[in-house]
């Protein structure tokens, strides 16, 4: 018997030591992946200077950024807090102590975090809307820029993103999402479909603000992309329920915050943020949504 006992703590003992390993090289490639270097061509945008632009730009930042950089664009101490997987501050993106406009040299520097997701040293960022920046236009992203440059300077320091052991683990087993360095394409030039009501530059909006990273990339819903928050997203295709509404129910559930039948969207839904789109574009993402094929809700 005590033969016996002593194999089962012998096999016991080497499984946990061949888990140890395993957990150990997975942070170790973890930690390769988060601080792999990256090399793109520079884009050599042209940054304008004109009151319009700049005023376009102001409106990109107001819908895009103000929901994870907070309204003064100062960034966000623990904007995204996982307890066991760590803890992540969103940027400060002003000129002020701490802010990204004094560790951005040139204006490649915001191309670079805006576009491909990496910082000026060509390191990973954590910064998911990259997944959605990544498609801004040249002329679209110049404005961007030109507006973060002329914006109030805010003072405060924030601790970028720390990741736990396990976080690495999960991250390189595929539980959580890839840096979106990773994953977007790089792109050198982008364009952008002519400004109107078109389905064509409805799927550009819908590229450019972040939809598909809440509802998929088919749009019929996905697990919320903060592991954290345990809600399923709706489907958001013909197949949903948007597809029963009007242009008018769709425009007035995105400024009210309540849909046609009476429900008041998910607080995680930014449709206040949303709200200031302006009539157009609303109309552009409706007619895209109600161009594309149906699809089922997705469930786990």
């Amino acid at each position: 018997m005590k033969k016996i006992f002593k194999w089962i703590g012998i096999v016991l003992g080497s499984l946990v030591g061949l888990i140890l390993i395993i957990g150990l090289v997975l942070i170790l490639i973890g930690n390769a992946r988060l601080n792999k270097t990256y090399d793109f061509p520079p884009s050599n945008i042209a940054i304008p200077t004109n009151e319009a632009s700049i005023a376009d730009g102001k409106h990109r930042a107001v819908t895009l950024c103000e929901g994870c950089h907070g309204k003064d664009l100062g960034g966000i101490e623990k904007w995204f807090n996982a307890g066991p997987l760590g803890m992540v501050d969103s940027a400060n993106l002003t000129a002020g102590e701490g802010g990204v406009g004094q560790e951005f040299t040139s204006d490649e520097d915001y191309v670079r975090a805006i576009r491909h997701g990496i910082d000026p040293e060509g390191k990973p960022i954590f910064m998911p809307a990259v997944n959605s920046t990544s498609h801004l236009s040249d002329e679209d992203l110049g404005a961007l820029i030109a507006y973060l440059k002329t914006i109030p300077p805010v003072d405060r320091k924030t601790s970028g993103h720390h990741f736990t052991p396990l976080a690495k683990i999960l991250f390189v087993a595929g539980v959580l999402p890839a840096m979106p360095a990773e994953v977007v394409s790089h792109e050198t030039h982008v364009t952008a479909p002519e400004r109107g009501v078109s389905v064509e530059y409805g799927e550009y909006m819908v590229n450019t603000n972040d939809c598909r990273i809440c509802h998929g990339k088919e749009l019929g819903g996905a697990p919320f992309p903060d592991p954290t928050i345990k809600i399923i997203t709706p489907n958001i295709t013909p197949g949903g329920e948007v597809g029963f509404w009007s242009e008018e129910e769709f425009i007035g559930t995105i400024h009210s915050g309540i849909t046609p039948s009476g429900h008041q969207l998910n607080e995680h839904m930014p449709w206040e943020t949303y709200k200031l789109f302006t009539d157009d574009e609303l109309k552009a993402i409706y007619m895209y949504l109600h161009s594309i094929p149906k699809q089922a809700q997705y469930t786990p």
